[in-house]
């Protein structure tokens, strides 16, 4: 079996320790010879201007194909246009479109008065407005604010009848319910083979565990159960190697050809678990940015 094609997903730093981190990051993983990275947008629009800067220097330092976040929030339409079209300036052509979560104690998503009201109206807008290759979100499980169980395959078929080129879904624990998402889509007329699964190795299980309820991901019992006796053994690193490995080998074997992994900055886990998975590095990068 082939070696699957991956792609990374990074966050802007806020600190000197965390621009090291994720230079470091982006050291270790740049000779997997990502299909592309991704660099996150914090709450609200926090780090526009961070996101921005770390899109730029990965792109020029390393040579690596580069996708910038890009959401509605507290931001006007001319605004979020503005943003793309110097990200084109730059030579970046690759947009991850959300709708964005609220800035925290904002509560719900409410649209800026004079800003795109959801990730499809965005869309539409940044289709029109350059040639830009549009990465959207999906979610196997239902989003927070999802109406009912059917919303996001509706609103993924609205986002891709808008001009998304692919998507990268929300991650998850099991691989069936990745598995049963992407036969949903296609049952709908989505073409299964643009969805991208989203992968989390897990670094550390309690933070990931409040991560994962927060998104109204699934936690299952069995992996509280698993990391509870790894931790009094000290196989924590282990079991998540294991897991994480197992589940992309399940997925490959099911005819996934592409991985997306969050890496969080923290690239250890997700460099063993791409080796397990047969993507071999080219020569390691001399500069370091």
């Amino acid at each position: 079996m082939p070696a699957p094609r991956v792609s990374f997903e990074f966050f802007p730093p806020k600190t000197l320790d965390a621009s090291f981190r994720l230079w470091e990051t982006v050291h270790m993983l740049a000779p997997l010879k990502p299909e592309f990275v991704s660099v996150t947008y914090g709450a609200g629009g926090t780090t526009r201007k961070l996101t921005h800067d770390a899109v730029t220097t990965i792109g020029k330092e390393f040579g690596l194909k580069v996708a910038a976040h890009l959401t509605c929030v507290d931001a006007t339409k001319a605004e979020t246009l503005e943003i793309a079209q110097n990200y084109a300036k730059a030579g970046v052509n690759d947009i991850v479109a959300l709708r964005g979560d609220p800035p925290k104690g904002q509560g719900g998503f409410t649209p800026h008065p004079e800003g795109f009201a959801d990730s499809v109206a965005l869309i539409e807008a940044l289709r029109s407005a350059g040639d830009f290759t549009l990465r959207v979100g999906a979610y196997p499980e239902p989003h927070p604010d999802a109406a009912d169980s059917g919303a996001d395959i509706t609103w993924l078929k609205r986002k891709f009848e808008a001009g998304a080129d692919s998507a990268i879904t929300q991650f998850f624990f099991e691989a069936e319910t990745f598995l049963r998402f992407r036969d949903a889509a296609e049952k709908a007329g989505i073409d299964a083979s643009k969805i991208t699964p989203g992968i989390m190795p897990i670094e550390n299980w309690a933070g990931i565990r409040r991560f994962a309820l927060a998104a109204g991901t699934s936690v299952p019992a069995w992996l509280d159960d698993a990391y509870g006796k790894a931790a009094r053994d000290g196989r924590e690193d282990l079991l998540s190697t294991a897991l994480c490995t197992e589940m992309c080998d399940t997925l490959r074997n099911e005819g996934v050809e592409a991985l997306h992994f969050y890496t969080l900055n923290r690239p250890s886990l997700t460099r063993d678990v791409c080796f397990a998975l047969g993507v071999t590095p080219e020569v390691a990068l001399q500069n370091v940015a």
